[in-house]
């Protein structure tokens, strides 16, 4: 036994010398080889390489790209892929990504390198998007099969795909459908190639047929494992985003560093106060900036203790909780006018343990510069030398501490250093104030304030306001002067259709708003009809993207019509329908999705700096991080780090963020966990030799996924 293994050894090792490996890596009593955790992406510059960097890059995965438009990019050979580390044999990419699966000229010597690379290391493979036929196990989709349009079609997860790589799917992939008139997918479905090792994982049926059409699959061949790819994605589409995980599970074995987690958070704005409403006449908000002083009359959007009991039960159907933003003074304002008595306070507040709570200042007051809202838009008054008028660092210290100082007498579980201000005041808001008020950072400093909403739209990048970090949160078109579906309905035509349909004129004046509206909504049917679908897509799209960042809106979305809850319903039922039960959403309070975002912004700089390294060898794995840079990785269930347990469990792995107390890190995987090199490759059986003969033939890419098919601007 140990005889042949010598042999065999030395005839791959002949091999590895003609196509420039080192000889070293073949003999079989050489020293199990290190697999460094960093993914190899080859680019050709289409959307399914980006797609997938650009998954590795938002879950902090090392990767090194390739770009072959670049002619000033590195030659992919021998030395390229690997070396020696330590008098170790070492592969230092755990995994490939190709476009298609030949992306090179016959006879390349690039792709000859790869090839011998995969064997020699059992380095897995992936084809981003490539032609049915049988290089890659597959009959040709022309004549046997189906090439053409996959727009909305509903693919399923094989049982093979769901004992694998796609373990936290229910089963369903429905493919986007957005626009009638816009191409967003493409697909070769075809069926294996008789006698072929190829698994489908996701399919679907042919056109014309009942037989099903790999659109994922792995094929194993010639000492390699490839998972072909046979329709096109750019990284926003939600199958792709729906996939993306599976896709990065296959290929590193489910042992790398990052995390993928889906977020969903819901901040509720503006509650004890009362919102102004939408007037359907007027087409402003009497009450607010957006109306000529004096104009109409204001009807204030309050909610009842009735609303209080439907979010609770709401919450309770959904294992979801609400952050409630408030605002103290619209409980006093109330029980003022009414003799001493306010029943939502009262109810909240005997409920206020069913939610999470934030400051949301005092009164509400714009804590920017001084508004002048004697003209439409408002401006910001100026004072005798023509400088800014600001709200002053004392005015801002008593909105956010007497609105403290209430809640706490209220026993509401609050945590001190979170705030929303009223609009986001006091931050920059383009194009009236550019710069953030000079006295809102020493303002939050006199509060304890560490973390700061800002508004996505205007203000997505975390950064430093004095002590306090922001926290972008995504405005959700569902408007904060609404409380009936018809309101909604109603503003959003004269927001979004032409001057000549009654309308704004936004989108004449803005080509680029992507909410334009050919024809107004029905006014009856347009919120249910058209608004929710597109704004459950936009939610969803964000949960699905690993996007801790919440979204907010307002009370007056929770009385009323609740025009809230066929959104929030559409989100987290759809996606129940999607995920298995160990794939929850993760909803996450303020202060921990700001601490997210800070750690990812630390570990990005330290990978992007190269001052991380990672590596596995057998069931060990090994980082190496700059020291207070919390590590983040994903690992088979059972992973341990000294005598304790690695991370938490989240589709099928653990994974999280820890801090090593001594570096390098070290992780122990259970042995049940897949080894860097299976069955293939000289350090186990021998390798079957060949590369491809041919380059994969063009594959068709429709314009919606050229471009992301537009869905809607936030406001």
């Amino acid at each position: 036994m140990k005889r042949t293994i010598r042999t065999t050894a030395l005839v791959v090792g002949t091999l590895m010398a003609t196509i420039g490996l080192p000889v070293a890596t073949a003999q079989a009593d050489d020293p199990v080889p290190r697999v460094d955790l960093r993914v190899l992406v080859v680019s050709d510059g289409g959307p399914s390489t980006d797609a997938i960097a650009a998954e590795l890059e938002n879950a902090g995965t090392p990767y090194t790209e390739v770009d072959l438009n670049d002619s000033g990019r590195a030659a992919i050979d021998a030395g390229f892929l690997a070396d020696t580390a330590d008098g170790r044999p070492r592969a230092k990419y755990q995994a490939v990504v190709l476009p298609n699966d030949n992306p090179f000229p016959t006879g390349s010597a690039e792709m000859a390198a790869l090839v011998a690379y995969e064997q020699a290391y059992s380095i897995p493979q992936v084809d981003a998007y490539t032609y049915a036929r049988p290089q890659v196990g597959l009959n040709a989709a022309v004549g046997t099969g189906y090439a053409g349009s996959v727009d909305g079609v509903p693919a399923e997860v094989t049982q093979a795909g769901k004992a694998g790589p796609f373990r936290y799917l229910e089963g369903t992939v429905p493919f986007e459908d957005n626009s009638p008139t816009v191409g967003e997918s493409y697909a070769y479905l075809s069926t294996p190639v008789t006698g072929a090792d190829f698994t489908p994982y996701v399919q679907a049926t042919i056109p014309g047929s009942t037989a099903k059409g790999s659109l994922v699959g792995e094929y194993r061949h010639d000492g390699r494992r490839e998972l072909v790819v046979t329709f096109v994605y750019n990284r926003y589409q939600q199958q792709y985003r729906l996939l993306a995980r599976g896709i990065v599970e296959w290929m590193t074995g489910g042992v790398h560093l990052g995390a993928d987690r889906n977020y969903f958070a819901v901040h509720v704005d503006d509650v004890f106060a009362a919102d102004d409403r939408w007037d359907t006449v007027l087409n402003c908000t009497p009450g607010d900036v957006d109306c000529q002083p004096g104009a109409g009359t204001p009807d204030p959007v309050r909610m009842v203790p009735a609303d209080v009991d439907h979010a609770i039960d709401w919450q309770n159907s959904h294992d979801f909780t609400f952050d409630l933003a408030y605002n103290a003074s619209g409980s006093a304002d109330h029980r003022e006018d009414n003799g001493g008595q306010d029943l939502l306070a009262d109810k909240l507040i005997a409920d206020r343990g069913g939610f999470r709570w934030i400051n949301h200042t005092y009164t509400h007051a714009f804590l920017g510069c001084v508004q002048d809202i004697s003209v439409v838009p408002w401006k910001c008054a100026t004072n005798t030398d023509g400088s800014t008028r600001w709200v002053s660092r004392n005015e801002i210290v008593d909105e956010i501490a007497t609105n403290q100082a209430w809640g706490v007498a209220a026993g509401l579980p609050l945590i001190q250093g979170e705030l929303v201000t009223g609009e986001h005041s006091g931050l920059k808001v383009t194009p009236q104030q550019p710069v953030d008020n000079p006295n809102l950072a020493l303002a939050l400093a006199d509060t304890g304030i560490q973390w700061l909403g800002s508004d996505n739209s205007r203000d997505p990048v975390q950064r430093q306001v004095g002590p306090a970090t922001t926290i972008s949160r995504y405005p959700m078109n569902i408007f904060y002067n609404a409380g009936r579906a018809t309101e909604q309905v109603d503003e959003y035509n004269w927001l979004y259709t032409s001057r000549a349909q009654g309308g704004s004129g936004i989108c004449e004046d803005n080509p680029a708003t992507t909410t334009c509206l050919a024809a107004p909504l029905d006014v009856a049917t347009g919120y249910t009809d058209y608004i929710v679908p597109l704004e459950t897509r936009i939610a969803l799209g964000h949960v699905l993207s690993n996007d801790p960042r919440p979204h907010f809106i307002h009370q007056a979305n929770l009385s009323e019509d609740r025009i809230a809850y066929p959104v929030l319903d559409g989100v987290l039922d759809g996606y129940d329908d999607l995920f298995t039960a160990d794939t929850p959403v993760v909803n996450l309070r303020m202060k921990d999705i700001g601490t997210e975002m800070q750690r990812r912004t630390a570990w990005r700089a330290a990978v992007d700096a190269g001052q991380v390294t990672a590596y596995r060898i057998d069931d060990s794995v090994t980082v190496q991080a700059p020291e207070g840079v919390a590590i983040t990785a994903t690992m088979p269930a059972g992973t341990r780090h000294g005598g304790s347990a690695f991370g938490s469990s989240y589709a099928g792995r653990v994974s999280g963020w820890t801090t090593a107390g001594v570096l390098p890190y070290t992780l122990d995987l259970p042995t049940s966990a897949d080894a860097p090199a299976t069955t293939d490759g000289p350090y186990r059986t021998p390798a079957v030799t060949g590369a491809p003969t041919a380059t994969a033939p063009r594959t068709k890419v429709p314009s919606g996924v050229v471009a992301q098919v537009p869905h809607s601007a936030e406001r």
